[in-house]
């Protein structure tokens, strides 16, 4: 089940598409699609977060927390709508498609991709784009 909730004045417009994306994003990597909750927040609100449970002190999009078991992808994801904004300006994308990389991007941090080293940033950037596509095809 996924769920949306928000600690700030943002709302998505289109939660049912959303949720039927991500839904298919996770059954074509082959996983069970568990109980996965969306916090949408503000800079401050992810900052202490980052803070607290990672000891960084520094802005980020987003933030996880995996508590997958085997092949049911669980977890928590607190995304700042401010860096959201700022990325899709840096990167001269719209807010919707940054919004949707960052929404993709936790999941398939779920589904065991990582970017740490820059032939992971490669495959996870290959397969944000793959995933990104899915939801053209959906509408």
């Amino acid at each position: 089940m996924i769920d949306f909730n928000y600690e700030t004045e943002f709302t998505l417009e289109n939660e049912s598409a959303i949720s039927n994306w991500i839904s298919n994003v996770i059954k074509s990597e082959g996983k069970k699609e568990g109980e996965i909750n969306y916090i949408f927040c503000d800079d401050e609100y992810l900052l202490e977060i980052n803070k607290e449970h990672l000891q960084h002190d520094y802005y980020t999009d987003i933030i996880s927390f995996d508590y997958t078991v085997g092949n049911e992808i669980n977890g928590d994801m607190f995304i700042s709508i401010e860096r959201v904004i700022e990325n899709a300006q840096d990167f001269k994308v719209t807010f919707e498609e940054e919004l949707k990389r960052v929404l993709v991007h936790g999941v398939l941090h779920y589904c065991d991709y990582k970017d740490k080293s820059e032939e992971d940033v490669l495959l996870m950037r290959s397969k944000e784009d793959e995933k990104i596509a899915m939801f053209h095809v959906e509408q």
